[in-house]
Order: C-alpha cells, then sequence, then structure tokens
C-alpha cells in the first residue's frame, strides 16, 4: 500500500510531466508571421491550424501642396491544408481616405479593399548553405468598394529565400511579379523585391530592417513604389505577436511614412 506522501509524489512528477509536454509542444509550434515586414515568411502554419494576422496602418504624403491621409486595417487569414501547404485570404479591410489641397477643400472617402485569394507552397526547409523557400501565388479580386477598387482582376506570384545567419541573424529575399490593370483598363506585367535582414534580440523579440519594392513599373504604369521599413515582433506567447513597423518612402509615387501596430494569434 502507497504512503501519502508517495501519491502526493506521484501527483506531482505527472503535473510537471504535462506541463514539461505542453512546454516543448509549445516550442515546436511557435507562430511564424508575414508580417510586420514586406518580404513573406517562407514558412506554412501546418496541417489543420489556422492562424489570422491582423492590424491597423497609417500612411501620409504631401506632394506640391496636395496632403494625402490613408488609415486601413490589414488582415490576412492562413489555413493549413499540409505541412507543406496552405490557404490564404488577404485584404486592406475598412479604407479612411482623407485629402486636402492648400487654400482648397478636403475629400473624404471610406469603404473596403479589394480581397486576394491565395496559396503558399513551403518547396523546401533550409539545408546547410541553402535556403528556406516558400512560393505564393495570388488572385486579386475586384470586390472593393467602387472608390478603392481596382480596374479588373490581378494576380501575383512570389517566390522567397530565407537563409538562417551567425549570431541570430537572418536574412529574407522576395522577387515577384504581378499582373494588374490600368485606369484604361490595359494589362500590363509589374515587378516585385523585398530584402530584409532580421536579427533575432532575445527569445521573445526580433528587430528588422529591410528594403522592398511592392510595385515597379514604368511612369506610365503608375510608377514604382520603394521603402525603407524598420520594425519590431514581439512574442507574448508562443502562438500569439505583437508587432510594429515604420517605413519611409524613397520616391514620388510612394507615402511619405506609414506606420503599422498588429497582432497575429494562431490557433
Amino acid at each position: 500500500m502507497q504512503m501519502p506522501h508517495q501519491r502526493v509524489c506521484q501527483c506531482i512528477m505527472l503535473v510537471l510531466s504535462g506541463f514539461w509536454s505542453m512546454t516543448a509542444c509549445a516550442a515546436d509550434d511557435e507562430i511564424a508571421t508575414d508580417r510586420p515586414d514586406f518580404v513573406e515568411s517562407s514558412n506554412v502554419v501546418g496541417k489543420g491550424r489556422f492562424q489570422i494576422e491582423t492590424s491597423i496602418a497609417g500612411e501620409r504624403s504631401n506632394n506640391d501642396g496636395v496632403r494625402a491621409r490613408l488609415l486601413s486595417t490589414p488582415t490576412l487569414l492562413r489555413i493549413g491544408v499540409s505541412d507543406t501547404l496552405e490557404l490564404r485570404v488577404e485584404t486592406d479591410g475598412r479604407l479612411q481616405s482623407r485629402v486636402s489641397v492648400d487654400g482648397g477643400p478636403t475629400f473624404k472617402t471610406n469603404g473596403y479593399a479589394d480581397t486576394a485569394v491565395g496559396i503558399k507552397w513551403h518547396a523546401r526547409d533550409a539545408v546547410g548553405s541553402a535556403p528556406s523557400i516558400g512560393v505564393l501565388a495570388h488572385l486579386d479580386l475586384d470586390s472593393g468598394s467602387s472608390p478603392f477598387r481596382a480596374n479588373g482582376q490581378g494576380g501575383s506570384l512570389r517566390v522567397v529565400g530565407e537563409w538562417d545567419l551567425p549570431d541570430g541573424f537572418s536574412l529574407g529575399v522576395m522577387p515577384g511579379l504581378s499582373w494588374q490593370r490600368d485606369d484604361n483598363g490595359a494589362r500590363y506585367t509589374a515587378g516585385i523585391f523585398g530584402v530584409v535582414l532580421g536579427k533575432e534580440i532575445s527569445a521573445e523579440l526580433r528587430g528588422f530592417v529591410e528594403l522592398s519594392a511592392p510595385h515597379i513599373a514604368k511612369s506610365g504604369r503608375g510608377g514604382s513604389e520603394a521603402t525603407i521599413d524598420v520594425g519590431l515582433a514581439w512574442l507574448l506567447a508562443p502562438t500569439v505577436q505583437l508587432d510594429t513597423a515604420f517605413s519611409g518612402g524613397l520616391n514620388r509615387q510612394t507615402a511619405d511614412q506609414a506606420l503599422t501596430v498588429g497582432l497575429s494569434v494562431k490557433f
């Protein structure tokens, strides 16, 4: 017959064993997000998992006396189909635009952004000096409110390569192409490019600096957009991330400044 103190010890060991198992699972299942940097992650959420990445974003610009402000709520839903494939639904959400001219009126417009649907395929893990690779394909639906709706459907194809570097650094590169329509409805192809250098500051905190070019095209097709970005991401829990990023525009086609604060949760 077991003594009471032996039973207590067994119960304590069972509780500790369960805690250690949960901790190990959580460590293996740590969230990997596609924000707040422009370069996407090469990883997917995993079979049977669901992840939401949402945020509030604002941008502002002042060109030739025309001041523009835009607030949005970018949101990405990621649904794991297998350990190498996920479905994606993405939108800039609710939009509030404010444009004013020196000595003139102010124009305010509210509505909803278009939605994109797509997939991400984790093509390979990192091996030696070879990067981890992901491939993303999206279809852009002209589904938003009239003032913000694209002039027809479009799409994009991007490839992401990620390298783990010494001393907690990482490097990500994302080239791609997008297919869009101009104001006259004519189709054109634009380039996409981003490169990001990340740094693990602690087990819960990472930072990054990035050069992004979401739209590379001739001036007749809207011109090229380019930003320099810096940001931080903080793990509140193994499956919960809080983040922020600031972007500075590098040319007249790009907003002067942009700021975002986001929250991501993996289920």
